[in-house]
């Protein structure tokens, strides 16, 4: 299985069957340009603001895709011709062909900005899927004891850069809670006012006695 940063947010995940969460690439001054992405099976959306819907409609017609996210944004998705979704909401979880998927609670807002109003988008969510590795995607969210029930997660992808998510410290507080074997942080340094130094976050962690992996967007893991 391959974990592959594509800036901000947004992680693909190539196995079996390939996932890409929260697709901001079109306007994504992170995004690897040059950066060719294959086949997408599956499309999981955290929330419903723009830096995470991305290109999900664009995506979903163009590789035929499921979106996944809650049922709200399914919904809004379906206005917009997606003809494959499957809503979900927090604390549900469904057997996929790729695994097992739960939608985890993060503290954050949903709304979705159309032709200049704003539609209501649900809660907004994480991920929890477990594939050969469970991972854990915890999309834009503050710190909360929540992440204390996900505890052993295989993988953390955590926000780090403030202001509308967690900072490093906090950051740093979940993966105390979750206890996880390895840390990649996200959701930083895509503008000026969520700038965070990665480095002093994974310092942070490894004092943990935790491994933490900074990837550049276009870079990849396997795990």
């Amino acid at each position: 299985m391959k974990i592959t940063f594509l800036g901000h947010a947004v992680f693909l995940i190539e196995g079996q069957k390939n996932l890409i969460i929260d697709p901001f690439i079109t306007g994504n001054p992170a995004y690897p340009g040059d950066f060719q992405l294959p086949n997408i099976d599956y499309i999981l959306v955290t929330h419903g603001h723009g830096d995470h819907i991305g290109d999900t409609v664009e995506l979903s017609k163009k590789f035929g895709s499921t979106v996944i996210s809650n049922f709200e944004i399914c919904n809004y998705l379906q206005s917009k011709g997606v003809n494959k979704v499957h809503p979900m909401h927090i604390g549900g979880s469904k057997e996929f062909e790729f695994g097992k998927l739960k939608m985890t609670p993060a503290l954050h807002g949903s709304g979705i900005i159309d032709d200049g109003k704003i539609i209501y988008g649900g809660n907004p969510g994480g991920f929890l899927i477990k594939m050969e590795k469970s991972i854990y995607h915890a999309g834009d969210t503050g710190l909360t004891k929540d992440m204390e029930l996900l505890k052993g997660a295989d993988i953390a992808i955590l926000p780090i850069g403030g202001n509308f998510v967690m900072d490093i410290e906090d950051a740093v507080r979940a993966v105390e809670m979750i206890q996880p074997k390895l840390v990649i942080p996200m959701h930083y340094n895509t503008w000026e006012i969520i700038n965070a130094n990665a480095e002093e976050f994974k310092s942070q962690v490894e004092k943990l006695d935790i491994e933490c992996k900074i990837l550049k967007p276009g870079e990849s893991l396997e795990v």
